[in-house]
C-alpha cells in the first residue's frame, strides 16, 4: 500500500498486525479456501498477514500469488515464507492486474479496497476470476466502531487543532454497504453475501499499538506540520486508549464488514 515504506512497514506488521489484522486474516483465509481452490490471488497483500494464513490452509500444491504496490511491505512479507512454499510476490496495481483472464479460483483483499478505485479494481477481479470463482474482501466499518481512527483523530486535534493529520480517516471511509454492493453488481458479480464482524482484542502493550498508529503513514503528515515530538503523541494516544478501554489488558473493540461475491 502506498505510504507504507521503510520502517513504517515494519511497525505496521509488528505493532498493528496482531491487534487489527490477524483475527480477520484467519477468517477470510478459511472462507476463501472452501471447495476446490488451486490458484488464489491476494490483492494489497501488504506484509503478508493474510498471505501467511492463506498458505497455511491451502493444499500444498495450490498456488498463491500476492501483490502490493509497496516494495517495503513485500519485503516484510517475504520473511514469513520458506523458499519451497508456493507463494509468488509481485509489485502490481490493483486497477490494472497483470494476469490472464480467468486465471484464479479466488481473489482476496483484506482492508485494501479503500485505497484504490473500486470500479476499476472490481472489473479487474471479475476479469481474472474463473467462472464460479469467488471474490472476498473486507473493509473497516465507520470510525464510530473503530477507535484506531476516531480516537487517534481526537488526539491529533490536541496537537494540531487547525489542521490535524487525517491519514487514518482513509481506512474507515468505505463503510457504506449499498454503494459497494452496487459496484459489485455493475462489475458482473452475483450471489453477494455481506456480514458485519465485530471483534475485541486484549492489548497487552498499548504503547506499542499507539506507536504503530502514529508511525503509520500518519507520521509523514506529523513531520510535515512539525513542532511536535511524535513520541509525545504516542504517549498521549496510549493514555487515551487506556483511559477509554482499561488496562492490563486494554480491551480494544473494532468492527469490519466482509463481502463475498461470485463470478457467474
Amino acid at each position: 500500500m502506498a505510504g507504507y515504506v521503510g520502517d513504517v512497514a515494519i511497525a505496521y506488521d509488528r505493532d498493528l498486525g496482531p491487534v487489527l489484522f490477524e483475527h480477520y486474516a484467519v477468517d477470510i483465509a478459511r472462507r476463501a479456501t472452501k471447495g476446490l481452490v488451486r490458484h488464489v490471488l491476494e490483492i494489497a497483500a501488504g506484509t503478508g498477514i493474510v498471505s501467511r494464513q492463506l498458505r497455511n490452509v491451502l493444499p500444498k500444491d495450490a498456488l498463491l500469488t500476492a501483490i502490493d504496490i509497496s516494495d517495503s511491505m513485500m519485503d516484510v512479507a517475504h520473511t514469513k515464507f520458506l523458499p519451497h512454499e508456493q507463494v509468488t510476490f509481485q509489485i502490481a496495481d490493483a486497477t490494472a492486474l497483470p494476469f490472464d483472464n480467468e486465471a484464479f479460483d479466488a481473489v482476496v483483499c483484506q482492508f485494501g479496497v479503500m485505497f484504490f478505485d473500486k470500479d476499476a479494481g472490481f472489473r479487474q477481479v471479475h476479469r481474472t476470476l474463473r467462472r464460479g470463482g469467488r471474490y472476498l474482501f473486507s473493509v473497516w466499518d465507520s470510525r464510530r466502531y473503530n477507535p484506531f481512527a476516531s480516537l487517534t483523530f481526537e488526539v491529533m486535534k490536541q496537537f494540531f487543532p487547525s489542521n490535524p493529520p487525517r491519514f487514518l480517516e482513509d481506512p474507515v471511509s468505505c463503510f457504506e454497504i449499498d454503494p459497494i454492493k452496487e459496484t459489485l453488481i455493475r462489475s458482473g458479480f452475483e450471489r453477494i453475501a455481506i456480514s458485519v464482524q465485530p471483534w475485541e482484542y486484549d492489548i497487552l502493550d498499548v504503547s506499542a499499538f499507539a506507536r504503530g498508529l502514529v508511525f503509520s503513514p500518519l507520521i509523514e503528515e506529523i513531520r510535515e506540520r512539525g513542532g511536535v515530538d511524535p513520541e509525545k503523541i504516542v504517549e498521549v494516544l496510549a493514555e487515551a486508549l487506556t483511559r477509554e478501554y482499561g488496562s492490563n489488558p486494554t480491551r480494544y473493540p473494532m468492527q469490519a464488514i466482509l463481502f463475498e461475491a461470485e463470478k457467474p
